[in-house]
């Protein structure tokens, strides 16, 4: 309350004053609203944090200007604030009904870029969704052009803030400040937040980082905290209970089975990869259930995202990121679940769902028409701004592959549906003749060497998951039971470099190197352990028995992975957990080269899976040949004029050597 004081006084300091931005020259682009913005000395934005002064004139469908005096704005966003199209956040001097009848009269309001969406409305297109299926608040989407201190930055979306008001998230507000009579049982705004920002604690048993957004982190008491981190604790221990399918003692008696049902289609229908890594829900005054929802942040949606590609056919609480997959896969266990999901999908099939989102397609696609090419214009069609995985040359190619996955998509989903099962638990890892991305189960950040240091010795970190980065792709073999990891880009091996006395738990925290590989060093072959049911993994080293840790969980590039505890920690904690993606299949040459052709050269058949030597003079191939494992094993010998059968040997790399006259000569050889 005081700092609202604060604010309203310096905003009525700087009317008295006469600090106002100058009158501009507004006028519409295209057939859409627009809006200036002048931030005060036409400062520029460079924070999520902290908001600038400005004027804001809105331009709507008619031409008729509003001024808005004493308006804030900062950045927003996590990734996509990053990005060259930026988002942002307003806020008015005082509630607003910014967007008329129908809508919030509220403060905050988002300006969403969609830049990594080439169609620009894929968030609209959900909330679309939402609104089909009856959820209680979707967020609104009034696309304008936006011109910011003189410059035109595209087409943007006015959205809703995501927080407790009518026409918002719309349950009871509590008392502020509390008194003794104060009802503490709701309302509450929670998300399951991947980031596990603000007020944000861990939930016991499936370790799910939950943020309390309302009551807001500067005003919640400690008796609110107390109530809703209890009552998420009491959730999950009954989810997790011996008595969890009982329809009466069970999880069912703790769920809004309607907005559950809802809410979890709406993930899967826009195969949403963050859809459980982000998760909106709610729990309202005097009220003993948690309701899901909203749908909330969709612009990598429907297969838009390169990090998992090919969604069509896939289930997002199979291979999605996130912790709420715990609560949901759990719940698949439950027949009960199923029919729920089953009977819900049915109805909104047979009620024409997939053709309504179509239809809002086909509308949405007529109203920006003539924004999109202005838009692109600046920031170009077939520019990488993100993670989209193909690139068009025309705005109509991305609207038919958004249309095209969402019909083909939820055919699937009928019969993916039913036959869901409670999923199976992350096998043993099998490598392939491929590079792999191991990547952080909590920050979806991937395992690399600081500042590409590809030397033996170079420090292990985490960096952003980019494409074409080759020092994020590694080469594993299997070992007997253990596996060893070597880089793509500098061909050295993932080692655990600690000193002295070592044990599970015995002198921890040294920072994981890579050294000149050889897979004889204990210090270089690791137990890849299977955990939990979502395909991650522990990372354990056969020599220290230490466990790779991102430290803190930290999401920045160049983060530190260090040699760490091994405990019953290690099947819930994040930061010891890893999931890995297969990459570019190993290249096998068809033959060798560099070895003197002139005198000889030796060869490889893939399909007989036979080396062989090859020269005009035969008779001078008397020599014997040794092959050896990459770790230096010798696995066979044969004499250069034989052939030597290769196919009993598993895949990876070896070394052929031999000696002729007074050379010693060897070449690499790969094998699938």
């Amino acid at each position: 309350m005081v700092k609202n004081r604060l604010i309203s006084f310096l905003v009525m300091l700087l009317a008295f004053c006469g600090v106002k931005a100058q009158t501009v020259n507004v006028k519409r682009y295209t057939n859409l609203p627009a809006i200036y913005i002048e931030t005060f000395n036409k400062v520029s934005i460079t924070s999520k944090e902290t908001y600038v002064y400005a004027t804001m004139w809105y331009i709507d469908e008619n031409d008729s200007i509003t001024r808005y005096d004493s308006l804030q704005i900062r950045g927003r966003g996590n990734s996509t604030w990053g990005l060259r199209k930026k988002p942002y956040r307003l806020k008015f001097h005082s509630k607003e009904k910014f967007l008329g009848k129908g809508y919030a009269k509220a403060k905050s309001w988002t300006l969403l870029a969609n830049a990594g969406d080439k169609t620009l409305i894929r968030n609209a297109v959900t909330s679309a969704m939402g609104e089909f299926m009856g959820m209680k608040f979707n967020p609104a989407y009034k696309f304008v052009d936006l011109n910011l201190n003189g410059t035109y930055l595209g087409n943007y979306q006015i959205s809703d803030q995501v927080e407790v008001r009518a026409h918002r998230v719309n349950i009871v507000e509590q008392d502020y400040p509390l008194s003794e009579y104060s009802d503490v049982t709701g309302g509450y705004l929670l998300e399951v937040d991947g980031f596990a920002d603000g007020n944000c604690f861990t939930t016991s048993k499936a370790q799910v980082p939950v943020r309390i957004h309302y009551p807001d982190e500067d005003e919640i008491e400690a008796k609110q905290n107390t109530y809703i981190r209890n009552y998420m604790r009491d959730f999950e221990t009954v989810l997790y209970g011996s008595d969890y399918l009982d329809a009466e003692k069970g999880y069912r008696r703790w769920v809004d089975s309607t907005s559950l049902a809802n809410w979890f289609i709406g993930t899967e229908v826009s195969a949403n990869i963050d859809g459980y890594y982000s998760t909106y829900f709610y729990k309202n005054q005097q009220d003993s259930l948690l309701y899901w929802g909203p749908l909330w942040d969709y612009d990598i949606a429907y297969d838009n995202d390169q990090r998992i590609q090919g969604n069509v056919n896939k289930l997002m609480t199979d291979v999605g990121y996130g912790k709420t997959k715990e609560w949901i896969n759990r719940m698949w266990g439950d027949p009960w679940f199923g029919k729920l999901v089953n009977r819900r999908f049915a109805e909104l099939m047979e009620a024409g769902m997939t053709d309504y989102m179509i239809s809002t397609i086909d509308s949405l696609t007529t109203l920006l028409d003539e924004s999109q090419q202005l838009n692109y214009k600046k920031w170009g069609i077939n520019t990488k701004m993100y993670h989209e995985i193909v690139l068009y040359s025309s705005y109509s190619a991305y609207i038919r592959d958004l249309k095209s996955f969402i019909v083909n998509h939820c055919e699937y989903l009928s019969d993916a549906f039913a036959n869901k099962k409670s999923p199976e638990p992350t096998p043993p890892f099998a490598p392939g003749n491929y590079y792999y991305r191991i990547l952080n189960a909590g920050t979806n950040d991937a395992l690399d060497i600081v500042n590409q240091n590809v030397e033996p010795g170079g420090l292990v970190c985490t960096w952003s998951n980019l494409e074409g980065r080759e020092s994020e792709e590694w080469q594993i073999r299997k070992y007997g039971e253990y596996y060893h990891l070597t880089n793509r880009m500098g061909n050295v091996a993932l080692s655990d470099p600690t000193q002295g006395e070592v044990g599970p738990t015995v002198n921890t925290g040294t920072q994981l190197a890579t050294a000149e590989p050889d897979t004889l060093d204990d210090r270089q072959l690791w137990l890849l352990t299977p955990q939990g049911t979502n395909g991650y993994y522990n990372l354990t080293n056969k020599y220290t028995q230490h466990t790779a840790n991102l430290s803190g969980g930290n999401a920045a590039d160049g983060a530190s992975v260090l040699s760490y505890t091994t405990d019953n920690r290690n099947s819930v904690s994040n930061n010891r957990l890893w999931y890995i993606v297969r990459g570019e299949e190993l290249p096998v040459p068809d033959a060798i080269d560099g070895i003197e052709p002139e005198e000889y050269a030796l060869a490889y058949n893939p399909q007989t899976q036979v080396l062989h030597f090859g020269s005009e003079t035969p008779e001078q191939l008397t020599f014997m040949v040794d092959v050896y494992s990459a770790g230096g094993h010798k696995v066979k010998t044969f004499r250069a004029d034989e052939n030597c059968s290769v196919a009993d040997l598993s895949s990876g790399t070896y070394i052929v050597a031999w000696k002729c006259g007074a050379k010693i000569r060897s070449v690499k050889f790969m094998k699938r």
